[in-house]
């Protein structure tokens, strides 16, 4: 089968279309024949020697992917051969079969193409998963995205407005500040332009819970953007891994501070993120409440481009490869 390496750490040539052996599903998994798969900034990671799979996890690159089961190993009993599927990866997208832990494939949500569904279960399940299982975000509070045009960031505006919720975005250009408030963003702020602590003191806003994919760089401002019992959730670091944290301003407000990654959770933790993001996210993208936001789509042969794109950043939404 085709799938793509990076075995030497260094920019988007460092990229390999390569021959691999078809695998065969252990049991508890399934074979996936892998119509799309994501691209996503841990990706460029990887590549770049920045970010090793967990233990006993694949060299190929992805994180996600759609296709259809084509076997299953032993004892999986509610997946079947043929089913249009999605799934969360520990690596492996971006290949033409991809073996995965039964609890992290769901069935494609009605409503997208196979394709589309590529895009969906990393977004959905991180958004899910520090939004609302460890920031518990409830109606009528305000939820602060950072990387608002982002794939993430995409679906966290609408998650965040289907579930009641005000959402403040900070973007970097005007182009994606006016995308992210046609998708329902209350305020969307240019990082490049502005600040957003003073921005959001401008309409009266405090950050119940927010998102961010920049780390270190914006700690301080994070937690002065916070509400009383506000909930920072740290699930990036494109800003710097150290910072100077006041833990009386924390104290001040009754904050918390949390960070989280997805990728090196054990299966049974990825099952259950999976299972409640099913049953709370699935049902919105079936009567069209939400949906993925696809930006470009790559055949597999052209992945360097895809991660230039993403690494650019002049994408809005989703960057996938096509099988």
């Amino acid at each position: 089968m085709r799938a793509v390496t990076a075995p030497t750490p260094g920019g988007v040539d460092a990229l390999q279309v390569v021959d691999r052996p078809t695998p065969a599903p252990a049991p508890g998994e399934v074979l996936i024949r892998v119509t799309a798969a994501g691209v996503n900034r841990a990706d460029l990671l990887q590549r770049q020697g920045f970010y090793a799979p967990p233990s006993g996890a694949t060299d190929i690159l992805g994180l996600e992917c759609a296709g259809d089961i084509v076997a299953v190993g032993e004892g999986v009993t509610d997946l079947l051969p043929g089913e249009h599927v999605c799934a969360l990866l520990s690596g492996g997208g971006y290949a033409e079969y991809v073996n995965v832990p039964a609890g992290q494939v769901a069935i494609a949500p009605e409503g997208v193409s196979l394709t589309e569904a590529a895009g969906l279960m990393e977004v959905a399940a991180t958004v899910w998963s520090n939004v609302f299982m460890m920031g518990k975000l409830q109606h009528g509070e305000t939820l602060l995205v950072h990387g608002g045009g982002s794939g993430i960031g995409t679906m966290a505006i609408q998650l965040g407005k289907a579930f009641g919720a005000k959402v403040v975005v900070t973007v970097g250009s005007e182009d994606k500040a006016a995308f992210c408030r046609g998708l329902g963003a209350d305020l969307a702020i240019n990082y490049r332009e502005q600040d957003f602590v003073e921005e959001m003191k401008a309409h009266d806003l405090r950050a119940d819970v927010i998102l961010d994919i920049i780390g270190g760089k914006y700690l301080a401002s994070n937690v002065a953007a916070l509400n009383t019992a506000g909930r920072l959730v740290v699930i990036g670091m494109q800003g710097g891994v150290k910072a100077e944290l006041n833990l009386g301003a924390l104290l001040a407000k009754r904050a918390a501070v949390m960070a989280t990654s997805l990728r090196a959770r054990p299966v049974s933790e990825k099952s259950a993120i999976v299972s409640a993001m099913v049953a709370q996210v699935w049902p919105l993208v079936a009567d069209g409440t939400v949906r993925p936001i696809i930006h470009a789509t790559y055949p597999l042969e052209d992945v360097r481009s895809a991660h230039q794109e993403l690494e650019d950043s002049t994408h809005t939404g989703k960057v996938l490869l096509t099988l």
